[in-house]
C-alpha cells in the first residue's frame, strides 16, 4: 500500500487523530489533532515521518485543539473543514469551557475545503467530500487507490455522529451516508471520529441507523 496510516487516540474522548504517511516520501499529514501533541509529535517520530499539512474534517473540540499550536511549532499549512464549519472553529474558547478541555487558539484554515477538492501527502491524493449533518461543513477524506475513508464524526462502527449540537441535522446526516458514502463500495473501510475501524459494507448490513431496508 502506498498510503499508510497510524492511529492516535487522543483527549478524554479518545479521539482518532491519524497520521497519514506518503511511503515513498514519508511525507505525511496529521488528520484531526485534538489534542496530547506530545504523543502525536512521539508516534511521527518513530514512524521517521515528515510531517507537511494538517487535515481537519469539521470544527469540534475535540478535532482540533491541538491544530493551531502544531501548526504553529511545526510550521505546517491548515487544510479543511468546508467553511460551514467557520462557526464552530470561531467557538473553540466557548467549547473549550463548556468541556473543561485544555486551551487552544482559534485559528483560520490556509484553505476551507469544499466537496470535489483534492488534498496531497506526499505523492498521494485523496478526494475530499462534504457530508454534512453532523455539523455543516464536516468532510471526509477519501484514498481510492487503498480504499480508505476519513470519515470523521458522520459515521462509526454500528452507530453514526450525534446531531443535537448547532446546525446538525439528522436527516442530512443519513442522506450523506447513503449518497455520498455508499456509493464509494462496500470494501472501502473507514476510520471513524470515535472508535475502532469498520467497512461501508459492515454498516450496510449492520448499522441500525443505515442498514439498507
Amino acid at each position: 500500500m502506498s498510503l499508510k496510516f497510524v492511529i492516535i487516540p487522543v483527549t478524554s474522548y479518545q479521539q482518532n487523530c491519524t497520521l497519514l504517511i506518503c511511503e515513498q516520501t514519508k511525507k505525511a499529514a496529521i488528520v484531526d489533532p485534538g489534542g496530547d501533541i506530545e504523543t502525536i509529535l512521539e508516534t511521527i517520530k518513530a514512524e521517521d515521518a515528515i510531517p507537511e499539512i494538517i487535515l481537519v474534517t469539521h470544527g469540534h473540540l475535540d478535532h482540533v485543539g491541538a491544530v493551531a499550536e502544531l501548526a504553529n511549532k511545526l510550521s505546517l499549512p491548515i487544510e479543511g473543514p468546508q467553511k460551514e464549519d467557520q462557526f464552530w472553529l470561531d467557538s473553540l474558547p466557548s467549547q473549550i469551557k463548556t468541556f473543561g478541555f485544555p486551551p487552544s487558539d482559534t485559528f483560520i484554515p490556509n484553505r476551507w475545503l469544499k466537496d470535489g477538492d483534492t488534498v496531497s501527502v506526499g505523492e498521494q491524493r485523496l478526494e475530499v467530500i462534504h457530508c454534512p449533518g453532523h455539523t455543516p461543513g464536516h468532510i471526509v477524506f477519501f484514498h481510492k487507490q487503498s480504499k480508505l475513508a476519513l470519515v470523521g464524526d458522520v459515521l462509526f462502527k454500528e452507530s453514526i455522529g450525534r446531531t443535537d449540537f448547532p446546525r446538525g441535522d439528522y436527516n442530512t446526516l443519513i442522506d450523506s451516508i447513503k449518497n455520498r458514502l455508499w456509493p464509494l463500495g462496500k470494501e472501502i473501510k473507514f476510520i471513524p471520529g470515535h472508535g475502532p475501524m469498520s467497512t461501508f459494507g459492515y454498516e450496510m448490513q449492520y448499522n441500525p441507523f443505515v442498514s439498507a431496508e
